[in-house]
């Protein structure tokens, strides 16, 4: 609806500061034109909003100029208040500020949107930390958020395979995968990602740094996590399984369904991209009766060979 465009307008110009139709049509899925015209309505329901010209130019409130309005639907506020308080904010020491914040949204909203919005807590629960906890601890996750806070260069030693490693590094973010906590910092031209339980120490230093204008933290980690997969080792397979069994197969860490295809009644084979020998032969035995090596020839004998060595080992007398 044309109403909710413009308070989404109101609201990213309000937030973000200068945007450029182009910026404001990708976000809201609509034409540069449809945004003229939005800005048009704007203008004559008396919100003062303004275009600059020029290449650093855009839409831009006056300065000074804020709306009271929310613009939250229940729907939104549901959404949001189904986030919970995780070990991550915890860790960050912002579990506090996060339901005083929740507070403050609640007690801005109208009684009927509050009421139907606070059910969901009651009636949905969203973990996302899985059943298996990391163990690793991070006790210089304090030092490196407050270094990120500040824009304050890091001193750090790092323990990287047998040798301790020491480091001038500029922290340009925070990540955490599940429970486990990443460093994003640059070192010298280079963009590298650390594991903050494998610091041995951290000391922030006095000297800070311009975080470029145009890294993106999100798209840092999308690209880096690509390249990680990429790298990792592959080796492909052929194996033959009982239908029932592709969902469970599917599931596995290591090992990637390629192409699958009827066999027998009940049975498909697929092809499979494992990341070593060793791993596929854990998954084949992991499933039993239910999945069969066919290729290569090396996995399907040490699947026999381990296969023989555990029915010798529960042999009775």
């Amino acid at each position: 609806m044309r109403a909710d465009r413009l308070l989404s307008i109101l609201l990213l110009l309000q937030n973000r500061g200068r945007l450029t139709s182009r910026m404001l049509a990708e976000m809201l899925e609509v034409s540069e034109r449809t945004i003229h015209r939005d800005m048009e309505a704007l203008s004559a329901a008396g919100i003062p909003v303004f275009a600059e010209r020029g290449s650093q130019g855009g839409w831009s409130l006056a300065e000074g100029y804020r709306t009271i309005l929310t613009g939250l639907t229940t729907e939104e506020l549901q959404s949001l208040l189904l986030v919970r308080p995780s070990s991550l904010l915890s860790d960050l020491g912002l579990r506090n500020r996060f339901e005083a914040a929740f507070q403050k949204l609640l007690a801005a909203s109208p009684a009927k949107t509050r009421g139907d919005a606070e059910s969901v807590r009651r009636l949905i629960h969203i973990d996302g930390a899985g059943w298996h906890q990391s163990d690793e601890s991070f006790p210089f996750l304090p030092v490196v958020q407050e270094s990120v806070w500040t824009s304050r260069k890091l001193f750090i030693s790092y323990q990287r395979e047998e040798a301790v490693v020491e480091r001038i590094v500029q922290p340009f973010g925070l990540v955490a995968k599940r429970s486990v906590w990443y460093m994003v910092a640059q070192v010298d031209s280079d963009i590298r990602t650390y594991r903050i339980s494998r610091l041995l120490s951290a000391r922030m230093l006095e000297e800070t740094f311009e975080r470029p204008a145009d890294f993106d933290l999100a798209r840092y980690w999308e690209q880096s996590t690509e390249q990680f997969k990429s790298s990792l080792p592959s080796y492909p397979g052929r194996v033959k399984l009982i239908e029932t069994s592709l969902p469970r197969f599917r599931q596995e860490r290591y090992a990637k369904i390629v192409q699958t295809q009827p066999a027998a009644e009940g049975w498909i084979e697929a092809t499979v991209e494992f990341e070593t020998l060793e791993s596929a032969c854990e998954i084949v035995l992991g499933l039993g009766s239910r999945v069969e090596a066919i290729e290569p020839l090396e996995l399907r004998e040490k699947v026999i060979a381990e296969a023989k060595a555990i029915s010798a080992l529960y042999k009775t007398e």
